[in-house]
């Protein structure tokens, strides 16, 4: 993502009018070469990470280009965050519909896209560095690289999660599972007896990720094994407890749920699974030893993030035992979501 000081061509003009303003980082070099710069703090390890979204499989076609914008960079943000990392800065590729129709995408979309995308990496101090923009023949893809750092030594993996630490989640699971479904009208609010305000909550949590940045700190000196939670809970902390060759156990009597999602629970039982295995939450999941868990719920606290114990690491190996409400054993016809 370079732009020119001559009149350039349609991609150099729609960076310079989007883009460049973004980058305000020293290291970005205005926009104006194929690389951009950056030094790691002193002291610590540089983070990478990567995430794409494409439409009609990660957000609607017809879904604001603002929520768009900050799902694309908070998703990113959000993996920072189960590894007790910062973020540093980002890197941008953009794939635009070309031509002419509804699909083609032009500076109504590229506008509050951009807008949306400046605001929220002001509002967590990850400028824009670089990227590429191209133009498709199929629907819009944005990917983000996020650039992050953490004391060297000290970033939190998937391993590490030992027989005896409880494991522990952030925020509320499910809601934005239970948004997808109201949002692609696949069940009515109604039918739950959901009024406007809790519909859009659960909708929002779809829509608009809130990435636990504050908790990074928190899971960085206090966890043994984190990631976050994007592709639902029950695959997510299978995936924790295997890189840590262990199993586990969680209560769906503890989970922690929003009160619209309490509402729709008890009107549709049946949805407990896809509050379990449906994603999109970006809270984060952690394994913490039980010495060291008064201490990262105070941090947690003190850092305006509600965590909530919901079970325990065991020794073995195997998927997790998911406790329903009864107590028995649940069986899920799937554990999380996947592309392939």
């Amino acid at each position: 993502m370079t732009t020119c000081d001559t009149e350039g061509s349609g991609e150099d003009r729609l960076i310079a009018a989007y883009f460049a303003p973004l980058a305000t980082h020293p290291g970005a070099l205005g926009l104006a070469d194929d690389v951009a710069v950056l030094t790691p703090p002193a002291g610590c390890d540089l983070v990478l990470e990567t995430d794409a979204i494409v439409a009609g499989m990660h957000f609607f076609a017809d879904d604001p280009p603002e929520t768009v914008a900050r799902k694309a960079l908070r998703i990113n943000l959000s993996d920072l965050a189960a590894k007790g990392a910062r973020p540093l800065g980002f890197l941008l590729s953009l794939a635009l519909p070309r031509g002419r129709g509804e699909a083609a995408v032009g500076d109504r979309w590229l506008a509050p896209f951009a807008r949306a995308l400046g605001e929220d990496a002001a509002a967590y101090g990850c400028p824009l560095l670089g990227g590429d923009t191209v133009a498709s023949p199929g629907p819009v893809m944005i990917s983000v690289t996020m650039l992050g750092a953490v004391p060297s030594g000290t970033l939190v993996r998937r391993a590490g999660a030992r027989p005896g630490d409880r494991v522990v989640v952030s925020g509320s699971i499910g809601d934005a599972a239970l948004g997808l479904l109201m949002r692609g009208e696949r069940v009515a609010a109604g039918d739950f007896g959901l009024d406007a305000a809790a519909r859009d909550h659960l909708v929002g949590r779809y829509l608009v990720p809130q990435p636990r940045t504050a908790l990074a700190e928190a899971v960085r000196t206090h966890a043994s094994a984190a990631m976050d939670v994007s592709d639902g809970l029950a695959g997510d902390l299978a995936k924790l407890c295997a890189a840590s060759g262990a199993s586990a156990v969680i209560e769906t009597a503890r989970l922690p749920l929003s009160a619209p999602a309490r509402r729709v629970l008890a009107a549709a039982p049946e949805l407990l699974a896809t509050v379990l295995s449906g994603g999109d939450d970006y809270e984060i999941v952690a394994a913490v030893a039980p010495d060291r868990l008064a201490s990262f719920a105070a941090a947690a606290a003190a850092a305006g993030v509600p965590v909530t114990e919901i079970g325990e690491i065991l020794e073995g190996r195997g998927p997790p035992r998911v406790l329903g409400p009864d107590g028995s054993a649940l069986a899920l016809d799937r554990a999380s979501f996947s592309h392939f």
